[in-house]
C-alpha cells in the first residue's frame, strides 16, 4: 500500500454544525485537512471527508497509488461498496423505493471515485471508532475540533515527524 487515508465526519446537534476531516498518510509524508459547515448531519459530515480526499487526489494529480480508505462510518462504506451500484441502477431510490438521502454527495463522491480509480487503485476498510488506534482517533478530532470552530493546526510534512 502506497497511501493511507483516514477520514470522519462530525455533527455537533445532528443537524448542526459540522466539521470533516482527512488525514493522507504516504510512505514519506503526510496531510492533515479539515473543515466546519453549519446545519448539516453527521452522514454528510462522513461523506464531505470522502469527497473532499477524492478532490484533493484529483487536484494533486496523484496517480499509480495503492490507495486504502479508513472510515468509522458503515454508512459510508455499505454505500460505496454495496448500496450505490443498486442506487444508480434504481434511479437513486433505495429497495424500500425511497429517495435516497444525501444523493448529491454521493454522485460527487461517485464522479471523483471514478476519475481516481483511472490511475490509482482503491480499497476501503472499515475501522471501529474510539478503539484507540491513532490515526482513526487523529482524524475523529479534526473532525470535533472543526464542527467545535477550534480546529487545531493541521499537520503536513515528514511522516517520520508526525504523531
Amino acid at each position: 500500500m502506497d497511501l493511507e487515508i483516514y477520514t470522519d465526519g462530525s455533527s455537533l446537534g445532528n443537524p448542526g454544525d459540522g466539521g470533516w476531516g482527512v488525514i493522507f498518510l504516504g510512505r514519506k509524508n503526510v496531510v492533515e485537512l479539515g473543515g466546519k459547515v453549519v446545519d448539516v448531519t453527521n452522514n454528510q459530515m462522513e461523506l464531505l471527508a470522502i469527497k473532499k480526499a477524492f478532490e484533493y487526489i484529483a487536484e494533486k494529480d496523484i496517480k499509480g497509488y495503492q490507495i486504502i480508505v479508513k472510515s468509522d462510518s458503515k454508512y459510508f462504506i455499505n454505500g460505496i461498496e454495496k448500496w450505490v451500484l443498486n442506487w444508480v441502477k434504481n434511479n437513486w431510490k433505495t429497495a424500500a423505493k425511497k429517495t435516497v438521502k444525501n444523493q448529491e454527495l454521493w454522485k460527487e463522491i461517485i464522479t471523483l471515485r471514478d476519475f481516481v480509480i483511472i490511475d490509482n487503485k482503491i480499497e476501503y476498510k472499515h475501522v471501529k471508532a474510539h478503539n484507540g488506534e491513532i490515526y482513526n482517533e487523529r482524524v475523529d478530532d479534526i473532525a470535533r475540533f472543526s464542527a467545535e470552530g477550534r480546529i487545531t493546526e493541521l499537520f503536513k510534512g515528514k511522516r517520520v515527524d508526525y504523531i
